[in-house]
């Protein structure tokens, strides 16, 4: 028995390990981006606006349909008109009824009635087809604005998801920089007690040793703040921080900038939302104008009335057809001459939005080119500045060259490889927001920038 006590204290410890733990699954962007246009408060708004106009849009078509309605109406009283008329509805007026006394002095009595009343709208100068037309358009905006907001909000998440990739990076070159920053300290130790060095170069190396901590530690709170921005973007506050795949650089396919401003008046759901209320607006002038015309309208009613709930009684009917004409139209004049401003309104906002995209798309356009550039760019830096190091490295420890040079050369491989990271961020920031400003940002163009 006492032989089986170490192999499990080395299994209790092997358990306890940190790198055994069971660790936060790490979440790839196209689920980041599901689970934002499932639970962001934004998109459920955007996706009930268009619920709402869907409803809006089947509303608009129960006035082509007829009403009907029923009424139970249950009554009392001794007025002689009442008295006199549900007599006679009841089908129980008698020769005695005629006598002056009870005229004038009747004794009250009750009425049950049980009514069933429609009416239909033949003909309304096809104001109602125009305003179906406007719901329908309406609904078609509202789903076009619904996937303008879904691309805000894929946007959002992706430049929050390459913000943690691009603070884990840095964290990693901090890291690396601060145990190069011990090493130094360590071997200038040496270089001191051997008398290759003096005190002030030990201190230098410390001093760069306490820098590097320091941007460790920044960079760890810049990762912190990254995870906060995606659980806000994500909608999701109890998310988990884990280790994501990391940052990698990436080539986009490019094109020209007619092509891209072409796109974008096809593909971008605000510009299509603007431009489907538009039309919806200019339907809702030409219904305006309808209602000046003519209205028909038909109607009926049966009735059952009764003295008791259960006894016999009458029954009655009237159907008809009306004819309406209104000849005196002030209040629907000014209904036409505020569907008329807001036409204007309309019109002038879309060729806004028109302006605002080209301008958009051009600016991300020129974005994207100045990202790939400085990637390349950087790039080419960090190689020459990891060469400048080792040769520096070499000379330092043959003693041809200072601490101060090496620190030199260190400071410069760092801030290469920190310009070059980040220059891999904003080369895929800047194609998302290209394909953002083109109207083609989904979630499966997101995912090629995982």
């Amino acid at each position: 028995m006492k032989s089986f006590i170490p192999l499990i204290l080395l299994l209790l410890l092997c358990l306890s390990a940190p790198g055994l733990r069971a660790q936060p699954p790490t979440i790839t962007l196209r689920q980041a981006i599901e689970r934002a246009l499932h639970q962001n408060p934004e998109a459920t708004i955007a996706h009930a606006n268009e619920v709402d106009a869907v409803a809006a849009s089947a509303f608009a078509r129960s006035a082509l349909l007829p009403q009907l309605s029923f009424t139970e109406d249950i009554s009392r009283g001794n007025d002689p008109v009442y008295v006199f008329g549900e007599r006679l509805r009841e089908r129980q007026f008698t020769q005695a009824d005629f006598a002056l006394n009870a005229l004038n002095r009747p004794q009250p009595i009750g009425n049950f009635s049980s009514r069933f009343s429609g009416s239909w709208t033949a003909f309304d100068s096809f104001k109602t087809e125009k305003e179906i037309r406007r719901a329908d358009l309406l609904k078609q905006s509202s789903t076009s604005a619904a996937t303008a907001a879904d691309q805000q909000i894929v946007l959002r998440v992706l430049g929050a998801y390459q913000s943690v990739l691009y603070a884990q990076r840095v964290i990693d070159v901090t890291t690396h920089e601060e145990q190069t920053a011990e090493a130094l300290l360590a071997q200038t130790d040496d270089h001191v007690k051997a008398g290759l060095a003096v005190e002030s170069d030990r201190m230098a190396a410390q001093v760069n040793l306490a820098a590097r901590k320091e941007e460790r530690i920044a960079a760890q709170g810049d990762l912190d703040f990254a995870w906060a921005e995606l659980r806000e973007a994500m909608g999701a506050p109890d998310l988990q921080a884990s280790r994501l795949n990391p940052l990698e650089p990436r080539a986009f396919p490019s094109s020209s900038l007619d092509a891209e401003l072409e796109q974008a008046s096809k593909s971008r759901p605000d510009l299509i939302a603007l431009g489907t209320a538009k039309q919806a607006q200019a339907a809702s002038v030409s219904a305006a104008r309808s209602d000046f015309g003519p209205r028909v309208s038909t109607y009926g009613v049966w009735e059952e009335d009764r003295g008791l709930i259960a006894s016999a009684g009458g029954n009655n009917w009237v159907a008809g057809v009306q004819i309406s004409l209104d000849i005196l139209p002030l209040g629907k004049r000014d209904q036409l001459a505020r569907e008329n401003a807001a036409k204007q309104r309309a019109d002038a906002q879309v060729a806004l939005a028109r302006s605002q995209v080209r301008l958009d798309v051009s600016r991300a356009h020129i974005q994207r080119q100045t990202a790939e550039l400085s990637l390349e760019t950087a790039h080419a830096a960090m190689d020459e500045a990891a060469e400048g190091l080792r040769i520096v490295r070499n000379r330092y420890n043959a003693g041809l060259a200072s601490v101060t040079d090496l620190l030199r050369a260190e400071d410069a491989e760092r801030e290469s490889q920190s310009s070059y990271w980040h220059a891999a961020y904003g080369n895929v920031m800047a194609y998302a927001q290209l394909l953002f400003a083109e109207g083609t940002l989904t979630p499966d163009a997101a995912e090629e920038m995982q």
